[in-house]
């Protein structure tokens, strides 16, 4: 299905080896959910997560998509069951240092594993994502647990791995049987519905949940024993730093975070969607935000919302990857060959790998100067003013 081009998530480029896990505190609707990229030791054999980690997320997308699930759900899990996240599942955190912090939100219809490309490269650079899947009903589909867990005393670091959970029936279980799974679907506007409302009230309940993300690293970084519903193995032995940071709806979260969390440093907008924010934001002096975005997504309006934030003096960057789509920071863009590409418009002109390089380094250019690392990631400022192959400022 997906014509020449090599279909898989590209290797991180970082000198660091990359881990992942998912973490699910309190098992409830309110509680926090996100899978987590970080540096890590690896040596043996290496367990490498499937991409879509339940089928039931390709049910979600096939509703999101307004398609049948009966056909479209099965089409996706062909297209994409197979694909695995070039990463260690549950691989042990390397300790060495202090890594700075990215929690990062998803867009509408998206789930925690589709900015793994982004997420990758992050922590291959020295940084632990903390990949959020919102419970507001923007995502195709998540789930949580309606059942007390009493039992569940143990901290993280439990059994076996939820990734590939064993399918059909008698099936045995990969989670205390005390515990009853609650999908949460994508929720569909209403006819006599308000858009903007309902977007404005998941974008503060997205905030929410990138804060609460943010609590609970922090407990785990000062020692605090944490209950992971999901089983998992993790220690985290120091953080500093924080950065949010997301795609389109995630994008708009991501400004909102930096003006209602003092706790974020700066913000970095993938493609970000305008529309769900009030006029308030405009009048709020906010920490740096760095805009990156496609040339096909954004519309005139949207830019002008974003250059109103320099009236308060804010610090703010915008750049536009010409030849992208707004699918072009999705992990989508590398995994879809050219019929899927074009059925879904995942591909601009430009090289796919080359699209998401760019967008990489120039975050980490401005990553670097606004959470003051040591690094050598100032090689690419020059893209944070425009100065490069595919790159215009906005000004």
């Amino acid at each position: 299905m997906g014509g020449v081009q090599s279909l898989e998530l590209s290797p991180a480029k970082g000198p660091h080896k990359v881990g992942c896990t998912d973490i699910m505190a309190d098992h409830t609707k309110q509680g926090s959910f996100f899978r987590l990229y970080y540096p890590c030791e690896i040596s043996g054999e290496v367990k490498h997560p499937l991409w879509i980690p339940r089928y039931e997320y390709c049910g979600g997308l096939a509703d999101y998509l307004e398609r049948s699930k009966r056909w479209c759900a099965p089409v996706l899990h062909l297209a994409f069951g197979y694909h695995e996240i070039p990463v260690g599942w549950d691989a042990p955190f390397r300790a060495a240092e202090k890594y700075p912090l990215i929690i990062f939100s998803h867009g509408l219809g998206a789930f925690r594993t589709v900015y793994s490309a982004v997420c990758i490269e992050m922590a291959s650079q020295g940084f632990v994502v903390a990949a959020v899947e919102h419970r507001d009903e923007s995502a195709c589909t998540t789930f949580f647990f309606k059942s007390p867990a009493e039992d569940l005393q143990q901290p993280i670091g439990t059994t076996t791995s939820t990734e590939h959970p064993p399918e059909g029936p008698g099936s045995p279980q990969t989670r205390p049987p005390i515990l009853e799974e609650e999908w949460l679907p994508y929720r569909k506007l209403d006819v006599a519905e308000e858009d903007f409302s309902l977007r404005n009230q998941q974008v503060h309940l997205r905030v929410e949940e990138c804060s609460r993300a943010l609590d609970l690293l922090a407990d785990i970084n000062n020692g605090k024993l944490i209950k992971n519903v999901l089983p998992g193995d993790l220690d985290l032995s120091g953080m500093k730093r924080v950065a949010v940071m997301g795609h389109s709806f995630g994008g708009s979260t991501a400004i909102l975070a930096v003006a209602k969390d003092q706790r974020f440093r700066c913000a970095v907008a993938l493609d970000g969607w305008m529309f769900p924010l009030t006029d308030d934001i405009y009048s709020k002096v906010l920490r740096p935000v760095f805009f990156v975005n496609s040339q096909k997504f954004q519309t005139d309006d949207s830019i002008n919302k974003m250059k109103r934030l320099y009236s308060t003096g804010n610090e703010i960057k915008i750049i536009t990857i010409v030849g992208s789509v707004h699918q072009s920071q999705t992990d989508f863009t590398l995994l879809t060959g050219q019929l899927l590409g074009m059925a879904f418009e995942t591909k601009g002109s430009i090289d796919p790998v080359e699209g998401l390089d760019i967008t990489n380094k120039a975050s980490l250019a401005f990553l670097q100067r606004h959470l003051g690392l040591q690094k050598d990631f100032d090689q690419w400022d020059a893209l944070l003013e425009g100065d490069g192959h595919h790159v215009i400022l906005i000004k």
